[in-house]
């Protein structure tokens, strides 16, 4: 040290300094982490941190209440016009005794009692279609009622009549006079395969409450009535809510709720509501007429039989006669079973179920040209509707 330079003294104390004063820094900054930090922010010496802006996600910029964020203000917009409805009727049972003895029972067999009369009270839902109280329900829920009694959704109770009823379509028209109510509105499109819905109603009694599913399939045939184009959903649709609504994800009413697949087979998340333009037709005639009047051709039909070998595809256009009432309009105008009838006035037939729809929303009484092949050849005849009678047919689903 002593032969080192002058000029290297200066130097070498100044590095041995600088790393002391590192290695100090080292084991402070170990031992007492962000300390460093805290010194500069004390002394004014933090610089200031770089903005930020924050991203929303997309989820979130929905307006509160709306869908896919929440479906309150749907809800908020139809379940004041959705009411409960209890129908009470009296059921006539007789009293059966069973004898131990078998010569007592030889006798008397098992019938000795009085015949016994109590109350039966079937629950079910019903949508508010006009302010001055015409309410839509299935008949199913209001058949052989001697009284009904409708909840409002403010927790009023009234009374309410029967205007008419519809079998083919299982729909029925109520009144009920409690001053000015709160109607639905209806969605004038019809809802697409995948649509969200909510199924509101009375489900068992409990109370007013909301499912949520989506449309499954639109048209379906069930073979409970003549007339049928029902909306497929996989809301949750149970005993009691027959006749409630089955609204859109803005509240608007796009049918009624009024059947459910047998549970009995296993199914589950299968139920039907009936279009709401049939129902607001249904609801038209029945407030003017009383009744639905439908027009009818007089003949039962059935799908186009297409032979293996021929060519055509499986689903081909078009209804088959099956029967011909005697007497009816098909008769009066020649038409014969095996005709295929391909066109209904100027419209062509797609199925059965089409040309029954269609027919059925013709007036009575008007002539419509009917056309299609018989034997292979084209022919026409003209058909003067008569007014349907009600043919009423079973199926195998359970009623909401």
């Amino acid at each position: 040290m002593q032969n080192m330079p002058r000029i290297t003294r200066p130097l070498l104390f100044f590095l041995q300094f600088a790393v002391a004063g590192l290695a100090a820094a080292f084991l402070i900054g170990l031992l007492w982490p962000g300390l460093g930090g805290r010194l500069r922010e004390r002394l004014g010496m933090s610089a200031p941190a770089p903005h930020v802006q924050q991203q929303t996600p997309a989820s979130s910029q929905a307006s509160p209440g709306e869908g896919p964020v929440s479906y309150a203000d749907a809800v908020e917009r139809a379940a004041p016009a959705v009411v409960n409805i209890y129908a009470n009727k009296i059921v006539t049972e007789r009293q059966v005794q069973v004898f131990p003895d078998p010569f007592m029972q030889r006798i008397f067999g098992g019938d000795t009692g009085q015949p016994l009369r109590r109350r039966e009270q079937s629950l079910g839902s019903g949508v508010i279609f006009t302010q001055d109280g015409y309410v839509l329900t299935n008949n199913h829920v209001i058949a052989g009622a001697d009284d009904i009694q409708v909840m409002l959704y403010d927790g009023r109770v009234a009374n309410a009549r029967v205007i008419g009823s519809d079998n083919d379509t299982d729909l029925a028209v109520l009144k009920v006079d409690a001053g000015k109510l709160p109607s639905i509105s209806t969605d004038t499109e019809a809802p697409r395969v995948g649509d969200v819905v909510l199924a509101i109603g009375n489900p068992f009694g409990i109370g007013q409450a909301v499912t949520m599913g989506i449309v499954s399939a639109i048209g379906r045939q069930l073979s409970l009535s003549p007339y049928e184009d029902f909306i497929q959903t996989d809301a949750a649709i149970n005993s009691g809510n027959s006749g409630g609504a089955l609204v859109s994800a803005r509240g608007q009413l796009v049918g009624i709720n009024t059947a459910m697949l047998e549970r009995g087979a296993g199914a589950e998340g299968i139920g039907f509501a009936i279009p709401v333009r049939t129902a607001k037709m249904v609801l038209e005639q029945i407030v003017e007429h009383g009744s639905v009047m439908r027009g009818w051709l007089g003949a039962d039909y059935t799908g186009v039989t297409v032979a293996a070998d021929s060519g055509l595809p499986a689903a081909a256009r078009g209804a088959t006669v099956t029967d011909v009432y005697p007497g009816g309009p098909a008769a009066k105008a020649g038409l014969q079973p095996g005709d295929v009838l391909l066109q209904l006035g100027k419209q062509p037939v797609i199925d059965p179920a089409d040309l029954r729809n269609r027919e059925a929303e013709m007036k009575p009484g008007s002539t419509v040209e009917v056309s299609g092949l018989r034997d292979g050849t084209p022919f026409h005849a003209d058909v003067v509707l008569a007014r349907r009678p009600e043919i009423r047919t079973t199926g195998a689903t359970d009623r909401g």
